[in-house]
Formats: C-alpha cells, structure tokens, sequence
C-alpha cells in the first residue's frame, strides 16, 4: 500500500540506510574482538547506529583509551571501501530531493561518511551531522536536532530515515515522523512506514513542499 508523506526536511542516516557496509563493519569488529578475546555477536548486536568511540567503551577492558581506538580503527575503516554498496535506488532518491532539503545524520566520522558517500556516488550535503559534532549519539536526539536546525525546518517538519533501534529512537524523541529503512522490527517500530529500499519511491514537489511516495 503506497503511503504518501509532505516535509521540508529529509535527514539520512548512512549505514544501513543509503549503504550497506556490513561487510566493512563486521571485519572492522571482528579485529576488535579478537584483540581482546571478546564475542564478536554481543559487538554485532549492541554496536549498529551507535558512535563507535561509544562501542569501544561499553565492550573494551578497564583501561583501554577509547579515543585512540577509535581513531585507529576508524583510519581502516575509512580506508576499507570493499563491499560497500548503495541500498537499492539510495542515489536517485536523494538525487531528486532538493538538495537545500537533504541532511545526513549519521554515527560515522566524517571522513568515514565522505568516503561512503563517495563509494555509492551520493554528493555530501550541505547539512552533516556526524559523530563529532555532538556530545551525545543516538539514541539521544541531539544528533537529529542539529540537523533540523541547519535545515531551518521545524522537528515536525522533518522525516528521518533509519535502519536501526538507536537511530529510529533517536529521531522519534527529536519529535520527528521516521521511516524505517529495511527490516529491523521491534516496539517502536510498530506502526511506523517502512521500505525495503528506495527501488520503488517516488519525489514530487511543488509550491515548496517535497512529497514522497513510498
């Protein structure tokens, strides 16, 4: 059933949602864990949409330095562009927003998010918002908050797409209607629209404000 929705602001965010990197993010844990002789699965399951400065302290020993972790593996990852693909139709779906409309919120640095960006041909935005440009990461709203600011629209004005929990509750407590990009399901899901991928979407804007189809 097509549902049609009206905004001014569409704010992204990356992983999961414009591309699937999974294979980058699974070796880049998967290092991590055996490095300190942890369950690779607890990583996988807590870690998705979250900073990873943010993984690092909730899984590492006493005493590991998060920040220079972070930075370590967060120079491999930028540089590990294999496997990382477009979500079905991510390209043209943005492509035809307008662009003073698009925002991307995501939990990666920013030289993370600019060479994803860059691998599935998607221009950055003029409005980014990334892992160093908030104190707090999602699920905590702030993140999607900048975004609507640097936008000039108003929360209810905004909708988000997202893939995971802590990104889907992050731009619910901001106020703001969210789609949930693929299949990930659980109560705050319940009721909310949803799409496999942007194959299938539809753009129309007229008089300043951009409708979706999905």
């Amino acid at each position: 059933m097509t549902q049609t929705l009206d905004a001014r602001g569409f704010l992204f965010d990356l992983d999961g949602t414009l591309v699937d990197s999974h294979a980058v993010v699974e070796r880049i844990w998967a290092n991590f864990a055996a490095r300190f002789d942890l369950d690779l699965a607890d990583i996988l399951a807590t870690s998705h949409g979250v900073r990873m400065v943010e993984t690092i302290r909730r899984h590492a020993p006493a005493g590991t330095d998060a920040e220079a972790l972070t930075l370590e593996l967060g120079a491999i990852e930028v540089l590990d562009t294999d496997g990382v693909v477009e979500i079905p139709g991510a390209r043209d779906f943005v492509g035809r927003l307008p662009a003073s409309s698009v925002a991307l919120v995501t939990s990666a640095t920013l030289p993370l998010a600019a060479s994803r960006m860059e691998s599935i041909g998607v221009p950055m935005p003029g409005a980014v918002v990334t892992a160093e440009d908030v104190e707090r990461g999602k699920p905590q709203p702030d993140c999607y908050l900048r975004a609507a600011e640097l936008l000039g629209v108003a929360p209810s004005d905004a909708i988000v797409f997202e893939d995971a929990e802590a990104g889907i509750s992050a731009g619910l407590a901001a106020g703001m209607r969210v789609v949930v990009v693929g299949s990930w399901e659980s109560e705050i899901t319940v009721g909310l629209p949803r799409i496999a991928d942007y194959a299938d979407a539809t753009v129309t804007v007229r008089d300043g404000i951009t409708s979706i189809s999905l």
